[in-house]
């Protein structure tokens, strides 16, 4: 079912600029001193205040070291860029095609335009380290093809998003309800083993350049959580009834399939071969980040005793001089062009 462009069947109401996030009564213009949804206006702000461009980041150590690499390491970072190549790449026309149809509120609508722009601008970034790092590029950019670990946890995303995008746009509230948790799935459980592999090789003093890249991804992917977070809670809000105990259930289900994904290729990636990043670390890190993500959203977390993460370095690499971002709580000290706390979201 296509979204009307713009109504006149639908005047701004006292509540502001629609009736509902989502099958509410909006007339489609962009009316920013008349909002339903205020947070929305503050998280675009914070996404333009985070402005940044991949060349502006110095690789040319990186290449130097690139070659010096171990070759568990030069694996590793190979298979990290070809997973978030392609999470990236559905990323970008997922959020416009399959989620801004059924949404309802137009200053919402900005946001995830704004999402999928920065979804595409990573898409640049792993470019410019591929071509100015990698020995492999043809083969990193052909590997969701060929890898059969990653080509088989590719099928599993897109399946997912395939299987709830048109549904959700045909009116199925339920499957809306999906498609928020896939994406919240995607952005805060798959991208972060990846996030780690980078991280994991910067503390060990190489790679410095590929993980400041991936530092300004990563403070786009909390904008992106927080706003879909929200989504979330809006609509339970307005739809309480949608909420039953086996949808619930449901959606503890595809966390915990995105915790198997995850680990699994978290295993493959390291194959026990990456200082400071073991098995077990890994474990119970994706079960830290499944139940972060689970408790953002108001539901309890599915693993026990997992509410610390075992990473202690991680959140060193969040951030940007004096200005620093813990990715998990969302809570923001400062950003490097802005000032918006996530309190207004």
């Amino acid at each position: 079912m296509k979204k009307k462009l713009y109504s006149y069947d639908c005047p701004s109401t006292k509540r502001g600029s629609t009736s509902g996030i989502i099958n509410g009564c909006s007339d489609g213009i962009i009316n920013l001193n008349n909002l339903s949804y205020k947070w929305a206006y503050n998280l675009w702000e914070m996404m333009l205040a985070n402005t940044w461009f991949p060349k502006e980041v110095d690789l040319t150590e990186d290449a130097r070291q690139y070659r010096k690499l171990l070759p568990a390491e030069k694996r590793l970072y190979d298979k990290v860029l070809s997973q978030l190549i392609f999470m990236d790449s559905i990323q970008t026309n997922n959020s416009v095609d399959n989620v801004n149809p059924w949404i309802t509120a137009p200053e919402v609508n900005m946001c995830i335009v704004r999402q999928s722009f920065e979804e595409a601008l990573h898409s640049q970034s792993y470019a410019v380290m591929v071509d100015s790092i990698s020995m492999n590029t043809d083969e990193i950019y052909e590997m969701w093809r060929r890898d059969e670990k990653l080509k088989s946890k590719n099928e599993f995303i897109g399946n997912v998003y395939e299987k709830y995008g048109q549904r959700a746009i045909d009116g199925d509230d339920e499957a809306k309800i999906y498609m928020i948790i896939a994406n919240q799935c995607l952005e805060g459980i798959y991208f972060y083993s990846g996030f780690a592999g980078i991280y994991v090789l910067a503390r060990a003093g190489k790679m410095l350049g590929s993980a400041q890249m991936i530092r300004f991804i990563q403070r786009d992917e909390v904008t992106h959580l927080q706003l879909f977070a929200n989504i979330y809670k809006e609509i339970k809000k307005e739809n309480p009834s949608l909420f039953t105990n086996t949808v619930i259930q449901n959606i503890k289900d595809m966390f915990y399939q995105a915790y198997e994904l995850e680990r699994d290729w978290g295993y493959y990636i390291t194959q026990e071969q990456i200082l400071g990043f073991s098995n077990p670390l890994i474990d119970k890190f994706i079960k830290y980040l499944t139940n972060q993500r689970l408790k953002a959203i108001g539901i309890e977390g599915i693993f026990d005793d997992e509410d610390k993460n075992p990473l202690t370095w991680f959140e060193s690499f969040s951030s940007f001089n004096e200005h620093k971002t813990n990715f998990f709580e969302g809570n923001v000290t400062n950003y490097s062009k802005g000032g918006i706390s996530f309190d207004d979201l």
